[in-house]
């Protein structure tokens, strides 16, 4: 006897008695915090920016470059203007990478800085080194860290690393790392100067950064990091 099914038919029919065959992707863990390293308390509970280079946040985050091949990318970005301010991209997880995207950042403060900045992370080992708390204390950068495991206490580094791999890098086949690297470089361009937010009244971060006197933003801020800290997934 001859049964005529069509695909979807055949596919519904499938779903329906969960015969499906799952398909499982290969879960990527880029934190640490099983160390010895000092681990420094968090400072910006209830902190709500008011002017760039006064908070930052950074992650470090994963990026699908081949069939079970990974680069691994360090974002740095001001809390308030939402500008990517340092970045790195390496195929590894060594300290040395989250220094060098440090060391972006920290070239970009104007000549003179003498404000309070805080540097918020999580706990993960590459931020917790001694290279890299004493290149903080270097600058008077205040330390920060979250306590638990919980993605709203770095809620703005979380969004960003978001935003940059969903809406530009997204998964790619890229084997020369001269090829990941112009890829990162454009997005994160593309980020700063060419996306605007409805958190920065629809203003573009590189705009927010470099004209924060002239601009109102600061109505539409989103307290983050409240001591039990609610963030909504759709907010820029």
């Amino acid at each position: 006897m001859e049964i005529k099914y069509g695909r979807d038919k055949l596919f519904d029919l499938l779903v329906m008695n969960n015969l499906l065959v799952k398909h499982r992707r290969r879960k990527v863990f880029t934190t640490n915090s099983n160390h010895w390293y000092r681990k420094y308390p968090n400072l910006i509970g209830g902190l709500m920016p008011d002017r760039p280079n006064q908070l930052w946040v950074t992650d470090i985050t994963y990026w699908r470059v081949g069939p079970g091949d990974f680069a691994y990318i360090t974002l740095i970005t001001d809390a308030y203007s939402k500008k990517i301010v340092g970045y790195n991209l390496a195929n590894n997880l060594a300290s040395e990478n989250a220094v060098r995207a440090l060391q972006m950042a920290l070239k970009t403060l104007p000549i003179g800085f003498s404000q309070e900045l805080i540097h918020h992370s999580d706990r993960g080992i590459q931020f917790c080194t001694k290279e890299y708390t004493e290149l903080l204390d270097k600058h008077n950068i205040q330390i920060s860290m979250t306590q638990n495991g919980d993605p709203r206490e770095n809620a703005i580094a979380e969004r960003v690393n978001g935003i940059i791999k969903n809406e530009y890098l997204g998964d790619a086949r890229l084997i020369k790392y001269s090829d990941r690297i112009d890829k990162l470089i454009y997005a994160v361009h593309l980020y700063n100067t060419a996306r605007p937010h409805l958190s920065l009244n629809y203003h573009t971060p590189e705009q927010v950064h470099k004209n924060h006197e002239s601009l109102i933003v600061n109505k539409v801020w989103k307290n983050y990091y409240k001591t039990q800290p609610s963030v909504n997934p759709l907010q820029d």
